[in-house]
């Protein structure tokens, strides 16, 4: 007997990205779920607490960095994994990223 699918919640403001990276995980099994803005991410992350979200860092509203930190400091997300995705490949965003209680930092190519 399978369980639930995991649900995985991705936001970035460039629909391609939300589109492939959407496409791919859903492929796997993997309930999607999609934001296009930091607010967005924001409540969508609070309806859904989902396994996974996956962040872009430049967000229109809110970034990326500050949903990561508004949901680290809410006690339903302290153990949710979270993934930055962005474009900014610099040690020092990489750097923030991780120090603001990202699980992980992935360079878009």
């Amino acid at each position: 007997m399978e369980g639930k699918p995991k649900q995985i919640l991705i936001a970035d403001d460039e629909v391609d990205i939300l589109e492939i990276v959407g496409y791919n995980l859903s492929k796997e099994g993997y309930e999607i779920y999609t934001a296009k803005d930091g607010n967005e991410a924001l409540d969508k992350a609070r309806q859904l607490n989902p396994d996974l979200i996956i962040l872009d860092i430049m967000m229109p509203k809110k970034t990326g960095v500050e949903v990561c930190q508004i949901l680290r400091s809410q006690p339903a997300f302290q153990d949710t994994l979270i993934i930055f995705l962005t474009a900014l490949s610099d040690e020092s965003s990489h750097i923030k990223g991780l120090e603001t209680g990202a699980d992980d930092y992935v360079s878009k190519p």
